[in-house]
């Protein structure tokens, strides 16, 4: 309608239109014969006048959402837009997909949109001015008053690294897959030169299988923290090829047990530190806690007739039937660490767990026995990971890691076990992950042992649904 309004500025336009009335003002003529202005001149001069501050009102609303815009496109936040929207694969946390950035004013093509005729209720006929529309800013601003939101990537371990977002649950069926194997050669005797023993040599070839599902509940409690409960279900069958020592014999025996129930219920809670950006990291603290509702391994029998220590043993000292649980209650706190760095994610993390000692632990042995064992308590774990999460498009995506855990000795009556060692547990990781709908996606996760006392190979599948 006034094509030259596009090119004057916010100060030079409101001159321009503040012109006409102050030259009335002074007595300059403002009709085509020099004569004043009639009374139906002055209330069209002012009618266009009314449209003309209505439509400097709307430019100048427009200019500052496009400053609004502006400012959001140049701050970090817009940096986590771009990467949630890459293929992330799905979140396991259950966090909505981003909306789409929103649409520029018309204002930004340098035409103005023309102004909708409204009529005024006084005056039939005259349109009235265009109502401010500060929508707008005021979304602008609760957008910032959001935390950033780390980058998605698919899931290599057991800490999501995106949060839920309130009022948001997630519902995660998953199943685990573990198979281990072992030799072990102890040569009890003496030797009299090399390569020449007198005594008896005890080999054991152990190969174990192991199946967790589990259903774990998510959901967010604020912005920054969401909260988790796992309730896994454990089977077990070990296969364990030996020659029984103190007995002599030359036949190999095949001892196999099986074990099968709930295993120990698990409750953590995750909490967003700081609020990240595309050059910054973003670090997320949690806090789990691993109870003790799984069977025990000192709640299973054990083949020992009297004593699994001592003097007059007989038996494997294997169990008859596989715990489910660990025996132990214990806390983990952990770090996890995630930078974005287009097109790919690096994270790490740090862990350590701290099992409580138990008192008046007692072992159940063959024929009812019950063979004291004292105060037991496992040694402290520290672990760390890293790795790196790559898009490959906007569905799909792959994550490579290496996992470690230095596990301590075990302590009983406040001395170290004897025959305890420190364990060392080394894992590759390879992790993939697939978008199946904006509210299920699919995460495969597999393990490698790269150490003697690590799983040989572990195999995760994760189907996190969000409601």
């Amino acid at each position: 309608m006034y094509p030259h309004v596009a090119r004057l500025g916010a100060a030079g336009l409101a001159a321009a239109l503040l012109a006409p009335p102050a030259l009335a003002q002074q007595g300059v003529p403002l009709s085509n014969n020099g004569a004043q202005p009639s009374h139906s001149e002055l209330s069209q001069l002012k009618d266009e006048l009314a449209q003309q501050r209505a439509l400097v009102n709307r430019l100048l609303l427009e200019v500052q959402a496009q400053r609004e815009q502006l400012q959001r496109m140049g701050t970090p936040a817009d940096g986590v837009l771009l990467s949630q929207q890459r293929g992330m694969g799905g979140s396991m946390s259950g966090q909505a997909p981003v909306a789409e950035p929103p649409v520029l004013p018309p204002a930004v093509t340098g035409v103005p949109a023309p102004l909708p005729p409204q009529q005024r209720p006084d005056q039939p006929g005259v349109p009235a001015p265009a109502p401010a529309q500060p929508a707008a800013p005021a979304q602008a601003q609760n957008t910032r008053q959001q935390p950033n939101r780390p980058p998605e990537v698919a899931p290599i371990g057991d800490q999501p690294g995106v949060l839920t977002a309130p009022g948001t649950y997630v519902l995660e069926p998953s199943m685990q897959y573990g198979y281990s194997s072992s030799n072990r050669v102890a040569l009890v005797g003496y030797t009299v030169i090399p390569a020449l023993l007198i005594g008896l040599v005890d080999v054991r070839e152990i190969k174990r299988n192991t199946f967790t599902t589990a259903i774990t509940g998510r959901t967010g409690i604020s912005n920054r923290m969401e909260v988790e409960v796992k309730v896994p279900y454990v089977y077990r069958s070990d296969a364990t090829v030996s020659r029984e020592i103190f007995t002599g014999t030359a036949v190999e025996r095949v001892f196999d047990t099986t074990g099968k129930g709930m295993g120990d219920v698990e409750v953590a809670g995750r909490y967003q530190l700081n609020n990240g950006g595309a050059d910054k990291g973003y670090y997320i603290a949690g806090l789990r806690y691993k109870s003790r509702t799984g069977r025990d391994p000192f709640e299973v029998v054990t083949d020992c007739d009297r004593r699994c220590i001592g003097e007059n043993v007989t038996g494997t000292g294997l169990p008859l039937d596989l715990p489910t649980g660990s025996g132990f209650h214990s806390l983990q706190a952990t770090l996890t660490w995630l930078y974005p760095s287009d097109p790919a994610v690096f994270f790490g993390n740090l862990s350590y767990v701290h099992n409580f000692k138990r008192d008046d632990v007692t072992r159940l042995v063959r024929n009812g026995e019950r063979e004291p064992l004292g105060s037991l308590q496992p040694g402290a774990v520290l672990g760390f990971n890293f790795g790196m999460g790559l898009a490959l498009n906007d569905k799909a995506s792959l994550s490579l890691g290496y996992d470690h855990s230095t596990i301590g000795r075990m302590r009983q009556n406040g001395a170290t076990s004897i025959g305890s060692v420190r364990t060392q547990l080394g894992t590759l990781l390879l992790g993939y992950s697939y978008r199946l709908s904006p509210k299920r996606s699919l995460n495969i996760a597999v393990g490698a042992g790269v150490t003697r006392d690590t799983p040989d190979v572990t195999l995760t599948l994760r189907l996190p649904m969000t409601f």
